[in-house]
């Protein structure tokens, strides 16, 4: 595209009345840009001056005013590069006048006018972008599917195939039982559904099962798993098989650690490795391989399920585990729905039943992999009791009685049970008293140590995604068939429900239900059809050539310069989101439908060969160079210069968040937005200092166990970058302490300006880098 230039002021919100428009104007104007301004740029006016501009050609656009989080879709138009330099934001509402007056009339030439150089800085900074980028062009996959593969015929997977059917999707559901049903075709009752939430309610499972079967778009496959699926979303290839079946599209398994290095134990070449690839999986075609009869489909709902949770009596001693009258939750219902409550042991009635939800022992913590739904178990069971024996009773022993919602109504209808029991206790012992039990438990809510004879003991045990025992979704991707690092969520595949429920990190491969974390079956209802909505959203995302989430409607993909890669793998081995695979000698083969646009790859490459039409190493290293950095040629006092990169889903609206509570931040810093922390290439770190930069941080989301990345790793894997940066700063003879990695939550706006200004009080101690005016 050939650029046309304009560039455009708004000198409203404050900004005219803190900066010299005039000389704002002469940054640009200086190197012949044309530059107009307008008291409201957002307003109706200014907006008709711009379009104006466009319809006589304007195609590439500078907006100096507000952030790009605001009136994002006001400063947008067809076929139009658009930058935005936050003035407003980053300048005039951080950066007061009473801590950095403007220059005087009876001033010298070596008067610095701080927030005047800031603002002519990200005029600059925004020109070498627009310099750098190019309009994006869509993806488009040539022969798209658009069926929905839903993996799991219990509850969930049926509810959210009857949900996609109803959009008009051909929806194809794959039970590796003989029939459909789950869990949920073993049950007695389910949980009330309607008014009044007090009385329980048969199994709708076989209504369920009916409906499902009346849809002519639903093809039901049941003795059936997953062998694998390959290819990208759009653009799957599945093969299935029967369980226990072995076939040569068995999906192949990643080379463990210790294969990866020889006997001295340095790490084998990309032949060497490869060689012992296909040792490893003999008999397994490469994830490379297309079956040639697999079946199309563009997007997959993982709604697999659960299992209960094993209890041990190594695990817990005190609550006689190997008595046969002794069961789990799950357990007990199977013994409900199968008639009258009797004991295991000896088929006696089973009158007096003790539910208890916490292991007790002096903790106050649930068992493994319980919730609200292991409480609410516990009240719909002790219905049973009372159902099956009028003068049964049922005690019931917690830590945590969660009954969110509308629940609360059952819970409040089970209080008022006189042959019901609830109270808070620690459980000390369950101990055999005769064919009976005798229950004890301390610190109860009636102030004392209670103990109760019981025929039958009840545990709350958890419910156990199955992708802890099994990859199931069995993707043949480079990095292997399951979800990497699952185990900081203790298996469950949703890798990101703070911010993005039912998204795995496999774009395409929606989670549902109990797979995604401990529901009921109502909630795993509600839980379908969000999964199936997302699938659909995929399915229209990749149609329209343009990501999916979380940089939804973003239409580059990392191009790569493939000449020059030297097959270090480390795109492949990073990316969060399993979207690159490799071939023998280890060079990368993307999948753009797979992407997520985060940039990763951008940041791992050594070889600085990858990047994106509006995003890639030069154009930020552009903005990072274009900053003009002061020596003492300029000034007596030359003012530090000192670099923020910072991600642009937490650090940057935290940074709004603060400009507009007028929260101060030091006039000697710089911020360039970037999508992720695991974009940023260490170059522009190198290239920041080697011109003069006195210092550079990078402020981004929260990583490890508890992380906010929207990327997953990015925060994780620059900070692990940064780590490795002492070495190149050795190089520079630098200090350590000129670099630095922070991190932030989006509700943390009150914190950032400190993080900021103590880094820069700590470069300031350090003193000018010794590059400065070379």
């Amino acid at each position: 595209m050939a650029k046309k230039y304009g560039v455009y002021i708004c000198t409203g919100c404050g900004i005219g009345d803190v900066l010299n428009i005039d000389e704002l104007a002469g940054v640009a104007e200086d190197d012949g840009y044309t530059v107009k301004r307008h008291e409201c740029l957002c307003g109706k006016a200014g907006l008709e001056m711009i379009n104006a501009d466009v319809n006589d050609g304007v195609n590439t656009l500078s907006i100096v005013g507000c952030s790009r989080r605001v009136n994002y879709d006001i400063f947008k138009w067809d076929n139009c590069l658009v930058d935005r330099a936050s003035v407003r934001e980053q300048v005039v509402w951080t950066m007061s006048r009473e801590k950095y007056p403007a220059k005087g009339p009876d001033d010298d030439d070596y008067f610095v006018d701080n927030i005047q150089l800031a603002a002519n800085d990200y005029l600059r900074m925004s020109l070498a972008r627009l310099d750098k980028v190019e309009l994006p062009e869509p993806f488009k996959l040539e022969n798209q599917s658009n069926k929905i593969l839903v993996i799991g015929g219990g509850i969930t997977g049926m509810n959210s195939a009857i949900d996609a059917a109803k959009t008009g999707a051909d929806v194809t559901i794959v039970e590796k039982e003989a029939k459909l049903g789950g869990w949920a075709a073993k049950m007695r009752k389910q949980m009330p559904q309607g008014e009044p939430y007090t009385e329980l309610m048969p199994p709708v499972v076989n209504d369920t099962i009916a409906k499902l079967n009346s849809f002519s778009n639903i093809t039901v496959k049941t003795g059936t798993v997953v062998a694998r699926i390959a290819g990208q979303p759009g653009d799957f290839t599945v093969t299935l098989k029967k369980p226990g079946e072995k076939i040569p599209f068995d999906v192949p398994f990643p080379l463990p650690a210790e294969m990866k290095v020889d006997e001295a134990g340095n790490e084998l070449d990309a032949e060497a490795q490869a060689a012992k690839y296909k040792e490893y999986n003999e008999g397994r075609e490469d994830i490379l391989t297309v079956d040639p009869d697999g079946e199309k489909f563009g997007a997959v709902v993982l709604a697999a399920g659960w299992r209960p949770a094993e209890l041990t009596a190594e695990a817990y001693p005190h609550l006689s585990i190997d008595d046969p009258d002794v069961v789990t939750n799950a357990q007990f219902e199977e013994m409900a729905a199968a008639g009258k409550l009797t004991r295991p042991s000896d088929g006696k009635e089973a009158k007096n039943v003790v539910f208890i939800q916490s292991p007790g022992a002096g903790s106050d913590r649930d068992f493994d992999y319980a919730g609200s739904v292991t409480s609410l178990v516990a009240l719909k069971q002790a219905k049973y009791v009372r159902e099956d024996y009028e003068d049964g009773k049922a005690y019931i022993f917690y830590q945590h009685m969660r009954t969110p919602g509308l629940t609360e109504e059952f819970y409040k209808s089970m209080q008022q049970d006189n042959g019901v029991f609830m109270t808070k206790g620690d459980i000390a012992s369950v101990a055999k008293e005769g064919k009976g039990f005798l229950v004890e438990a301390n610190g109860t809510l009636l102030g004392d140590n209670l103990k109760v004879k019981a025929d039958l003991v009840v545990l709350a045990a958890g419910m156990v995604p199955v992708t802890v025992d099994d990859a199931v979704i069995n993707l043949a991707y480079r990095q292997g068939p399951g979800f990497r690092d699952n185990d900081i969520f203790d298996g469950y595949a949703d890798s990101n429900f703070i911010c993005f429920p039912y998204e795995t990190q496999r774009t395409g491969i929606y989670a549902a239900g109990a797979i995604r974390r401990a529901l009921t079956m109502e909630e795993s209802i509600e839980d379908a059809s969000g999964a199936a909505l997302k699938a659909i959203q995929c399915l229209e995302s990749v149609n329209r050539g343009v990501a999916v989430h979380p940089r939804s409607g973003d239409m580059t993909f990392p191009d790569f310069f493939f000449q020059r890669c030297t097959q270090c793998k480390r795109c492949t081995e990073e990316c969060p989101f399993g979207a690159l695979d490799d071939d023998e000698r280890g060079t990368p083969k993307p999948n753009p439908t797979r992407c997520r646009r985060c940039g990763t790859c951008m940041g791992a490459c050594p070889e600085r060969i990858i990047g994106f039409a509006d995003y890639n190493i030069d154009s930020v290293g552009s903005q990072v160079k274009s900053v003009w950095v002061p020596s003492e040629d300029d000034y007596y006092e030359p003012p530090m210069r000192i670099l923020g990169l910072i991600c642009e889903n937490d650090a940057l609206p935290a940074l709004d968040m603060a400009a507009m509570k007028k929260l101060g931040v030091d006039a000697q810093v710089r911020f360039i937005p970037v999508r992720c922390l695991g974009s940023v290439n260490v170059v522009w770190i190198k290239d920041a200092l080697s011109q003069g930069m006195d210092g550079v941080f990078l402020l981004g989301c929260k990583h490890g166990d508890d992380y906010q990345c929207h990327f997953v790793k990015g925060s994780e894997l620059a900070d692990v970058r940064m780590k490795k940066i002492g070495d190149a700063l050795a190089s520079l003879a630098l200090e350590e302490e000129r670099v630095a990695q922070f991190e932030i939550a989006i509700d943390e706006a009150d914190k950032l300006p400190e993080i900021v200004n103590s880094f820069v009080e700590q470069v300031v101690a350090l003193g000018p880098n010794p590059f400065k005016g070379f």
